[in-house]
């Protein structure tokens, strides 16, 4: 029995995975726009010092700055990664190309900074996390840690030897807004034990879904700087990374669309 020769990753090949992904994106961005609900609302609120004139203390107020359809950030991921893989594609290419050939994607970077941040706001507003300075905090970590991971590429063209402090410090600021999201998570779960309500089941598994799915970008970075396996071709873990964005984006969406904007 004749095997088959497995086809060669390239360039060309990952811009035409590219634009395919872009297609998907567009397809999956034009459905939920038109038949998810727009009425699953969540009050974003701040919180301010007043003082209590009857006991002459210093108090904590609530107000609700605006209310945030829960479709606007499952849109907006959706939208931020066509318009990064229709870029690659077309008119970012030969930058694109040009990173590829040094060992490092920036465009991939400057895109998780903005998708995947918003992916994790749409998490914790179903974790119960509606506080605008919580929420800018979450968002701005999680763009933090895919950042380092651009500094990791760009810093690593310089150095003989794999430096991995940005990859550390990256860890770092990626687990933190878990670690948020999953302390209201126990919150709850020890809200339901006494009888009051319960985070739905189906929020359960996109933490869990898309926890794993976080932690596969970096186990393929990793990956990549060892030179394990397949890895040792910087085009096989482009390719990972490609397929590892449409899968988790896919995947959180239409748990969401599921679970609560179905019309």
């Amino acid at each position: 029995m004749v095997k088959k020769k497995k086809k060669k990753i390239t360039i060309e090949r990952l811009r035409k995975l590219n634009f395919i992904a872009f297609i998907f994106f567009a397809v999956q961005l034009g459905l939920m726009a038109l038949i998810a609900s727009s009425k699953v609302k969540f009050d974003i609120t701040t919180n301010y010092l007043t003082f209590d004139v009857a006991t002459s203390t210093l108090t904590t107020s609530t107000k609700t700055v605006f209310a945030l359809p829960l479709v606007w950030p499952i849109l907006a991921f959706l939208a931020m990664s066509m318009t990064a893989h229709l870029i690659i594609s077309t008119i970012w290419y030969r930058g694109y190309k040009k990173d590829l050939q040094k060992g490092m994607n920036r465009a991939r970077w400057v895109e998780y900074s903005l998708s995947a941040s918003t992916m994790i706001i749409a998490i914790s507003l179903l974790s119960g996390i509606y506080d605008l300075s919580s929420l800018i905090m979450l968002f701005a970590l999680t763009s933090i840690m895919n950042l380092c991971g651009m500094i990791m590429e760009i810093h690593n063209q310089t150095t003989e030897k794999t430096k991995w402090i940005s990859y550390l410090v990256g860890c770092l600021a990626g687990i933190i807004p878990w670690i948020v999201i999953a302390i209201y998570f126990v919150a709850s779960a020890q809200n339901a034990s006494a009888g009051g309500a319960k985070i739905p089941d189906f929020v359960y598994w996109i933490y869990v879904t898309i926890f794993i799915f976080f932690n596969c970008f970096a186990l393929n970075m990793f990956l990549q700087y060892k030179k394990i396996g397949p890895w040792k071709n910087y085009l096989y873990g482009e390719r990972v990374y490609i397929i590892l964005s449409f899968v988790a984006k896919t995947a959180l969406a239409w748990q969401v669309f599921t679970g609560t904007l179905r019309p």
